[in-house]
């Protein structure tokens, strides 16, 4: 049997006007600004006018450590969505917006797939609103105006061995990950060492998706620590002058992206932080509001549970004021097996044993989110090729561990497909039976909350770090940070450093190379073994097979 492809599907989506996609979700034409007529975004004075309604259900869609079968964390939570209304429920979708630098380096789109998607899918996938070019702009004034304070005679005495604040791009390059600017003489400025980062992991970002409004989002800004004087007296952005500004150019992306699945339901796609060095989710403005106007929002948390479920409890949540009623944990078959030792070109083929002794890296997930309090169902995102004997393995081992778990056939079927794993959800975020907290409290030394991830959520023996990094904690505890919660940069496709120890590893160690103060955000950055806050493109990236066909039309994002 052929299945149409992601970008065939969208192509032959029923739009409605996002006017009515809005009015369904009881947000007037009058307080959309239009991009087009698919897409929109919603007025700071409509969000402001719900502030006192009752909040809906909050429900989270996470999963397991990613792996080269796919998982379709995006899709679940797209799927999700559409089957609670498909059962009668008001709920919505938020979901975080697409950086360009995996789409054209491995990915390919982050829209969700088969019938369960996001439209207008290429849009979303390429420039969309601007938010994220806005979000480049914003950091590159920035960056700047420190070099340009420094040329124009340095009144802030900084000291310029210690710029703290990088360059960023959207898109993966390597080559840019350690330079030295202004070279080429006098009139270029002074040369010194620094790098580019990628967009999502700019400071800028993190505070655009934690801010409140535009007058936090300044304030925000504002606190970003840029360098430091010869005698280590911070230098804040507010002191270059810059808040103001880049405010200005972020005015109209703070404001959440109104979108719909292909079953017309409403969507908000906003922000984009990166979980692996990131805090990995959609913007609290995005989520705050889809609270005040339904009954329940499903919101996704990046990558595998042990970063993006972690950050979206520890960081967002907590910052927030949010609590989850409910945590989808997603797994597939074929994922199982591979974390079983089934090599990629094998996975078609019937094997439960190695199901069953994939499963280890579900279990964990499990074992985790459960030690925040919240209830975990986990859904199985089924592809064709699974068989019976096989699903019913992992809704087995689910069940040993005190948890149930449902097939869901939203890729293939949409909402049709998810309603089981929509009502059940749904009784049990009605229930109430959560008792959610973070798992280290915000007065917790620095050093002990780093433990606290590596020792309960990775299950590592130890942290490795030098005297340096454990100085650097010590003196941004000793400046009033110490009650910051801390955002781990990690590989994705493991509980460890090594990326490629499948399961459910003990008996390892977490290496810290560096840290960061992200003060605008609120959060210290832990960067982690070899992982990259630039990535590189693969061998053959995405790219090279995107482009236009001779109807004009884009190929290539999946």
């Amino acid at each position: 049997m052929s299945y149409k492809s992601d970008i065939e599907i969208a192509r032959e989506a029923k739009k409605r006007p996002i006017k009515e996609i809005g009015e369904k979700i009881g947000i007037a034409y009058e307080h959309l600004m239009p991009y087009g007529h698919d897409k929109a975004k919603v007025s700071q004075e409509f969000i402001n006018s719900v502030q006192d309604r009752t909040d809906g259900k909050l429900i989270l869609v996470t999963a397991i450590n990613p792996t080269p079968a796919g998982e379709g964390k995006t899709t679940t939570t797209v799927g999700l969505g559409d089957g609670l209304n498909r059962i009668g429920k008001n709920a919505m979708v938020c979901i975080r917006e697409a950086s360009l630098g995996p789409n054209f380096g491995m990915k390919g789109g982050a829209a969700g797939g088969g019938y369960a998607q996001v439209v207008p899918m290429e849009e979303m996938n390429l420039h969309f609103t601007g938010d994220f070019h806005a979000i480049t702009s914003a950091h590159s004034l920035l960056s700047a105006m420190i070099d340009n304070h420094i040329y124009w005679g340095n009144e802030l005495e900084i000291d310029e061995r210690r710029v703290a604040w990088r360059r960023v791009v959207d898109m993966n390059d390597r080559a840019l990950r350690d330079i030295v600017v202004s070279l080429g003489g006098v009139s270029n400025g002074f040369p010194r060492q620094t790098g580019f980062d990628i967009t999502v992991a700019s400071e800028v970002m993190a505070i655009l998706c934690l801010s409140d409004d535009l007058q936090d989002l300044q304030k925000r800004l504002g606190d970003i620590i840029v360098a430091y004087t010869r005698k280590r007296t911070p230098i804040y952005c507010r002191d270059i002058g810059a808040d103001g500004a880049m405010t200005v150019l972020l005015k109209d992306a703070m404001q959440p992206n109104l979108v719909q699945t292909l079953e017309n339901n409403a969507a908000f796609v906003h922000g984009g932080p990166f979980a692996n060095i990131a805090h990995g989710c959609n913007s609290v403005i995005a989520t705050k509001t889809a609270l005040k106007l339904t009954d329940y929002v499903v919101t996704e948390a990046g990558f595998g549970a042990d970063l993006g479920a972690e950050k979206f409890m520890n960081i967002k949540c907590r910052k927030a004021g949010l609590a989850p009623s409910v945590v989808v944990l997603v797994a597939t078959v074929r994922a199982m097996k591979m974390n079983g030792g089934v090599a990629k070109a094998d996975l078609g083929a019937e094997n439960v044993d190695a199901v069953e002794s994939g499963c280890a890296n579900l279990g964990r997930h499990i074992e985790n989110l459960k030690s925040f309090g919240v209830p975990v169902v986990v859904a199985i995102n089924h592809f064709v090729t699974d068989t019976d004997a096989e699903v019913q393995a992992v809704k087995d081992y689910v069940e040993t561990h005190g948890s149930e778990a449902i097939l869901s056939r939203h890729w293939e079927l949409g909402s049709e497909g998810s309603a089981d794993l929509a009502t059940r959800v749904a009784e049990i975020a009605d229930a109430d039976t959560g008792s959610f907290a973070p798992i280290y409290p915000d007065e917790m030394p620095l050093m002990e909350k780093i433990e606290t991830i590596a020792k309960r959520i990775y299950r590592a023996d130890e942290v490795l770090a030098d005297q340096k990094v454990r100085n650097q904690l010590k003196e941004w505890e000793d400046a009033g940070y110490g009650n910051l919660p801390v955002c781990m940069a990690k590989t994705q496709y493991s509980f460890s450093t090594d990326p490629t120890l499948r399961g459910a590893p003990t008996g390892h160690s977490v290496p810290v190379r560096e840290v960061r103060l992200s003060a605008g955000a609120g959060f210290i950055v832990v960067v982690c073994g070899d992982i990259m806050t630039m990535p590189g493109l693969p061998r053959t990236p995405a790219a090279m097979t995107i482009g236009l066909n001779s109807d004009g039309e884009i190929e290539g994002l999946f």
